[in-house]
Formats: structure tokens, C-alpha cells, sequence
């Protein structure tokens, strides 16, 4: 997972953690998003699916952000 472009791609639209953890998003609590987003958790593909949806992702964005690898 490119982690880097994840964030990017929040910060580009504005949200937050809290926003992300929302009910009808991930419905979890604020640092279950975070460990997520860093990698200490896995994002599952629902997770994704409904991340990608809130982020507004291309197939290739998705694919790039979900797939990728990391580049530091």
C-alpha cells in the first residue's frame, strides 16, 4: 500500500481521521483509522471500497493507492 499517497490524497480532499472514522465510512474509533492509514492494522477491501468512494478515487488511483508499493 502506498501509505504516502493515501494521505496525500486525504489532505487533498480536506477530511480527517474523524471524518474517516465516521458512521457509514469505517464506523470505528479514531486510532483504529490511524493504525490503519500508518499499516499497523490492514485495511480490509470494504475499507477500501468505502475510502475510495469518500475520496472520490480513479480505478487507477485505487489501484496505485491499494496496490502499489511504497516509495519513500
Amino acid at each position: 500500500m502506498n501509505r504516502l499517497r493515501l494521505k496525500g490524497k486525504i489532505v487533498e480532499k480536506g477530511l480527517t481521521h474523524k471524518d474517516i472514522a465516521a458512521k457509514g465510512v469505517w464506523n470505528c474509533a479514531l486510532c483504529t483509522v490511524s493504525q490503519k492509514i500508518n499499516g499497523v492494522r490492514p485495511i480490509y477491501l470494504d475499507e477500501a471500497n468505502k475510502l475510495a468512494k469518500l475520496l472520490s478515487l480513479t480505478p487507477q488511483e485505487y489501484y496505485e493507492i491499494f496496490f502499489g508499493q511504497e516509495i519513500a
